[in-house]
C-alpha cells in the first residue's frame, strides 16, 4: 500500500535509498538505474499524452501502458526471494501477451518498410520514439541488474534475484512503442537512406536505394 504523507524525506542524502523490501542499498545499485530509467520512460509517455489529439483507443493504451510501468518498476525493486513475507506485485505472462496483441493490432494497417525511419513528424511520434529508447535503455539497465543479482533466488537470505518477466515486458514494449510512433505520424515515416549524400557503391547499393526512394514517394 502507498501512503505518501511527505515527498522529501532526507533518507538519502547519504547515497543510498531502500528498494521495495526496505533493503538499504547504494543509489548507484543497477536495480536502481533499471527502474529509474522505467521512471523515466513513463514520464516521456505523460508527455505524449498532452501533444495531439491521439485516436482515443491508443490514448487508452497509453494509459494502460502508464499504469502498468508503475508496475514495472515496482517489479525490479522488489527483490525476488523464495516465501516472501508478502506476495510481491510481479508482471506476469498476460500483460506480454497484451503488448503482443497491441503490436499486431497497431501494425496491420502499416505498410511494411524498405528501410529504417528517422524519429520526427509529428510531436507524438518523435516522443513515441524517445520513449522507445529510454524503454531500451531500461532494458539494459535490467539485464546488468540480472547479471549482478541473477534472475531468481535460491538461497534463504535475500540477495537480489529479477525477474525475467519484467525484462521481457520491457523488451515488448519498446517494439509496440515503434509501431505506435508509426501510427503518430499517420504512414508519413521518414526513411533514413545510407549514405544520403554520396553515390550509391555499387549495383546492389543502387537497388536499396531507388527501392527506399519508391517507398518514400508512396508516403508523401
Amino acid at each position: 500500500m502507498v501512503n505518501l504523507t511527505r515527498i522529501y524525506t532526507r533518507t538519502g542524502d547519504a547515497g543510498q535509498t531502500r528498494l521495495s523490501d526496505l533493503s538499504l542499498t547504494s543509489k548507484t545499485d543497477p536495480r536502481v538505474q533499471a527502474y529509474g530509467d522505467v521512471d523515466e520512460a513513463n514520464s516521456v509517455l505523460g508527455i505524449v499524452t498532452t501533444l495531439e489529439a491521439l485516436p482515443q483507443p491508443l490514448m487508452e493504451t497509453l494509459r494502460t501502458i502508464q499504469n502498468e510501468l508503475f508496475d514495472v518498476g515496482a517489479d525490479l525493486s522488489n527483490p525476488v526471494v523464495p516465501e516472501p513475507t508478502w506476495e510481491p506485485l510481479r508482471i506476469t505472462q498476460p500483460s506480454i501477451d497484451r503488448l503482443e496483441a497491441w503490436c499486431d493490432e497497431y501494425s496491420d494497417d502499416l505498410a511494411s518498410l524498405a528501410s529504417f525511419i528517422l524519429p520526427g513528424g509529428t510531436s507524438s511520434s518523435a516522443y513515441l520514439h524517445l520513449a522507445r529508447t529510454v524503454v531500451r535503455r531500461a532494458e539494459r539497465s535490467a539485464w546488468a541488474a540480472a547479471l549482478e543479482y541473477g534472475l531468481e533466488d535460491g538461497e534463504q537470505q535475500a540477495s537480489g534475484g529479477l525477474n525475467p518477466l519484467a525484462i521481457t515486458y520491457l523488451n515488448r514494449l519498446s517494439d509496440l512503442l515503434f509501431i505506435l510512433a508509426r501510427v503518430a505520424n499517420s504512414g508519413h515515416d521518414v526513411m533514413w537512406v545510407p549514405g544520403k549524400d554520396r553515390e550509391p557503391a555499387g549495383e546492389r547499393a543502387r537497388k536499396h536505394r531507388a527501392r527506399i526512394e519508391a517507398a518514400q514517394a508512396e508516403t508523401e
